[in-house]
């Protein structure tokens, strides 16, 4: 089954960092953060993506046109026997579909607009470009297979932003730095759609957003299901949250890595 990816979008709250690169494109660690979300995706079997673009959608092009030059090191020759030689092989084999869905296309709109890209498989896997986790992949499209519904969400307790105190009175007798908040569950992305019904729950074009428009009329006919994931879920929608990814991959501790090397 084919992993489409929301990569469209223009990333106004992070605008300070993403004024010269879609948000996707981001380094985390030196990488995209839509490369961190691919590679945790293959680490579990799935390596066919659908790419929905927008926003500067021309720069997801160039780095995956010229991936090999990327991600390793090269000798160029340039003589009159030009050449390029690449001095090691990447471990990608992915098939990636880098698909124009409109600059300001909304969600709902980019997932219906690759459609013809997802071929007769009976399953699709859809997330956001901007958000890393450590997501039990296999085991999120078996619970869907289980229910039989036509799409599963991911469901997730986000980090508090501040630290969380318990007060008796003036007296504090328990503080939790930035605790996982205890509110309810959200939604973190990383869907499961059946891949002939989820259709017709897309209903208002290339306008109509995921969150408000086939999300909701999924939930009204009782045809949405929630995995619950309570371990590592972070976006990726400021500074502050893109600081923090590239502090956590710098000290060797980032809880998406689950692949090798």
């Amino acid at each position: 089954m084919k992993v489409v990816i929301l990569c469209g979008g223009q990333g106004t709250r992070i605008r300070d960092v993403s004024e010269l690169l879609p948000k996707p494109m981001l380094p985390v660690g030196g990488r995209p953060v839509v490369w961190h979300i691919m590679k945790g995706y293959a680490a579990h079997g799935f390596r066919e993506f659908v790419l929905c673009l927008g926003y500067k959608g021309w720069t997801i092009k160039e780095f995956f046109l010229n991936y090999g030059a990327m991600m390793c090191d090269i000798t160029v020759n340039l003589g009159e026997h030009r050449s390029v030689n690449l001095h090691r092989q990447h471990d990608e084999d992915w098939l990636v579909t880098l698909a124009d869905t409109g600059e300001s296309t909304m969600t709902g709109g980019r997932v219906a607009a690759i459609r013809s890209y997802l071929g007769d498989d009976d399953l699709f896997l859809l997330t956001y470009g901007d958000g890393v986790a450590d997501v039990n992949l296999t085991d999120l499209v078996e619970f869907h297979r289980r229910h039989g519904k036509a799409a599963t969400l991911t469901a997730v307790r986000p980090q508090g932003r501040f630290g969380e105190l318990g007060i008796d009175g003036s007296h504090v007798y328990e503080f939790n730095e930035k605790p996982q908040a205890t509110g309810g569950f959200i939604n973190g992305g990383f869907f499961v759609f059946d891949a002939k019904r989820v259709w017709d729950y897309f209903k208002g074009g290339a306008d109509e957003v995921l969150e408000t428009g086939p999300l909701r009329r999924l939930a009204a006919d009782g045809q949405l299901e929630a995995f619950a994931h309570t371990g590592f879920w972070q976006p990726m929608d400021t500074f502050r949250e893109y600081s923090l990814l590239n502090e956590i991959w710098a000290n060797g501790k980032a809880p998406w890595k689950i692949w090798n090397g």
